[in-house]
């Protein structure tokens, strides 16, 4: 099992101890006024850990404290880790980001986009270019998520019985089935819209590897990185470390809510969202990251392919609000491009929170997030366990870190 410790005094990487204490004031107070049960954050520069915390409480009814070892739910953090499983598959020529996606899931060979209409009377037509594989990796193929309630297509894809992205019960091939079957919002490549194409990655996947979805990541991705705390599943011996779900309530509170199923190994394998992971296991893929694609001598992609998956990829270099579908024209997509399934700052003086060019990362609905900044050699993970409404905790995040930068 993979550790994570406090490798170095904050000054030794570049950070300002006092700046690091705000920090954890800050997301203290958080946990004691009961927005947040517990959190863990660590920040390191060159691959050392200058700043390690762990407070509050992964379990709030049986008093269990936030450790190193913690598992969590991280939901769209699962989403890099999909990317670079394609990104492999890409490396060895068993496809090319290029492919019509038709060529290898037949039932995507003809997309149809939304013209008019509701229910049974909708009206589409035959996309005006084939939906590539490309598409898919950055949020630009179409799709789109039944809960936004903003676009017919989202209504759709409710009445399909896709609220939440997978049907009750149902197993990820027909479940991309599903998806396929339904229009397109827009003509591949020409709008942002955050969406299930991951999962649908996730049985590209499946079908170009002739692998599950978990045996190709654990065989490919998770073991040659020592990632053992990492899967789709846990294990009975893990039970005690996982982090009770929680969400936020209308009064600002927190209560247990049901998350997706990992007690046992589910019938959907999601790579959109499906991965529990430990803070030691996310700092090793980290690292894999800001090193290029290569970890303690173990290589997953050339340089040059996580180069591009972690540069803007959007069309001559629009952000995602620019070129984002109407849910995602606000203030916080500013000054922000978009990779292989993850963001990238193009612009920081547009940006929401104070960055650097060229940082890169995610975040998953129950307050997890990561982002690797090559241009100070820093990485920093946080991980809670709330699903939020109002709840806005990255902004200050992304400040407080900001302002702990020494140089």
């Amino acid at each position: 099992m993979a550790q994570l410790r406090q490798d170095v005094e904050p000054a030794e990487a570049g950070l300002d101890a006092a700046a690091l204490e705000r920090l954890d004031r800050c997301f203290a107070r958080h946990v004691d006024e009961g927005r947040l049960p517990g959190f863990l954050l660590a920040v390191a520069r060159g691959g050392r850990v200058g700043h390690l915390t762990a407070y509050g409480l992964r379990d709030v009814a049986a008093g269990l404290p936030v450790e190193p070892d913690t598992l969590w739910r991280i939901y769209s953090m699962t989403k890099p880790v999909t990317a670079v499983a394609v990104l492999l598959l890409a490396e060895e020529g068993r496809l090319s980001l290029d492919d019509p996606l038709g060529r290898h899931l037949p039932a995507f060979a003809e997309p149809r986009v939304y013209e008019s209409g509701s229910g049974t009377a909708v009206r589409t037509r035959p996309a005006a270019g084939p939906l590539l594989i490309r598409h898919l990796l950055t949020h630009t193929a179409g799709l789109t998520f039944g809960y936004y309630h903003r676009h017919p297509v989202d209504a759709l894809y409710r009445e399909a019985g896709l609220e939440y992205s997978v049907p009750p019960g149902a197993a990820l091939a027909e479940t991309v089935d599903l998806y396929a079957r339904l229009p397109l919002q827009f003509d591949p490549g020409t709008q942002w819209n955050y969406s299930v194409a991951s999962n649908v990655l996730g049985r590209l996947i499946e079908v170009v590897s002739g692998q599950p979805l978990d045996a190709f990541f654990a065989e490919r991705i998770l073991g040659p990185l020592g990632m053992t705390d990492t899967g789709f599943h846990i294990e009975p011996h893990q039970e005690d470390r996982l982090a009770e779900l929680y969400g936020e309530t209308d009064e600002g509170g927190i209560e247990p809510v049901p998350g997706l199923p990992v007690r046992g190994r589910p019938r959907f394998l999601s790579g959109s969202g499906g991965l529990v992971s430990s803070a030691p296991d996310f700092h090793r893929f980290m690292e894999m990251l800001r090193r290029g694609g290569e970890l303690d001598g173990v290589r997953l992609l050339p340089p040059g392919t996580l180069a591009a998956m972690t540069r803007n990829q959007l069309p001559g270099g629009a952000t995602v609000r620019s070129f984002g579908a109407p849910a995602h024209q606000e203030a916080g997509n500013d000054g922000l491009g978009f990779g292989f399934n993850v963001s990238v700052v193009t612009d920081p003086a547009r940006t929401l929170a104070p960055s650097h060019l060229g940082t890169y990362g995610w975040t998953g609905v129950a307050t997890t997030a990561f982002w690797v900044d090559p241009a100070h050699d820093v990485t920093v993970q946080f991980m809670s366990q709330v699903r939020p409404k109002r709840l806005k905790v990255f902004p200050e995040l992304r400040r407080l870190v900001h302002a702990a930068l020494a140089d």
